[in-house]
C-alpha cells in the first residue's frame, strides 16, 4: 500500500469521526431541553451512520458520515407540574437522550479519531524516513 493511499483512507476516517462527534455533541447539548409547550415534541436523539464508497482517485474504499437518522426510542418523562410543557398529569416529555450512552459513544468516536490520526502520523514518519534514506 502506498503512503498517499494510507493517508487518504485515514483522512476519510478522521472526517467521519469528526462528524460523528458533532452529532453526539448536539445530542448531549439537548439532553435536558424541554419542549416549549404542552403537546410539542421534545428533541429526538440523532444517530449517525457511516457509508463507504470507492474513491477512484485513491483507488481505495473510504468511509463517509452517512445519513443521520432520528432515534425512535420513547421519550423520557419527568414530573414537573409547573412546567408549561406539562400535560394534565404534570408529566413533561423529555428528549430520549441517555447521557451515559452519549458519553460512551463520544469516547469511542474519540478513540477512533485518535487511531486514524496515529495512522496519518505513522505514514508521514515513514515518508520522512524514506526520504532520509534516499538522501544518504
Amino acid at each position: 500500500m502506498d503512503f498517499v493511499k494510507a493517508i487518504g483512507i485515514a483522512a476519510s476516517g478522521l472526517k467521519a469521526q469528526s462528524g460523528r462527534m458533532r452529532v453526539i455533541s448536539e445530542n448531549m447539548a439537548n439532553a435536558d431541553s424541554a419542549p416549549a409547550s404542552a403537546g410539542a415534541e421534545p428533541y429526538r436523539r440523532k444517530v449517525p451512520t457511516f457509508s463507504n464508497h470507492l474513491d477512484r482517485e485513491l483507488d481505495a474504499t473510504v468511509v463517509d458520515l452517512g445519513r443521520v437518522r432520528r432515534d425512535q426510542a420513547p421519550f423520557r418523562t419527568k414530573h414537573e407540574p409547573g412546567n408549561p410543557a406539562a400535560d394534565a398529569n404534570g408529566e413533561v416529555r423529555m428528549p430520549n437522550v441517555n447521557m451515559l450512552v452519549e458519553t460512551v459513544d463520544m469516547r469511542e468516536a474519540q478513540r477512533s479519531y485518535e487511531a486514524n490520526l496515529n495512522m496519518v502520523t505513522a505514514a508521514r514518519r515513514m515518508i520522512s524516513r524514506t526520504l532520509d534514506i534516499l538522501k544518504a
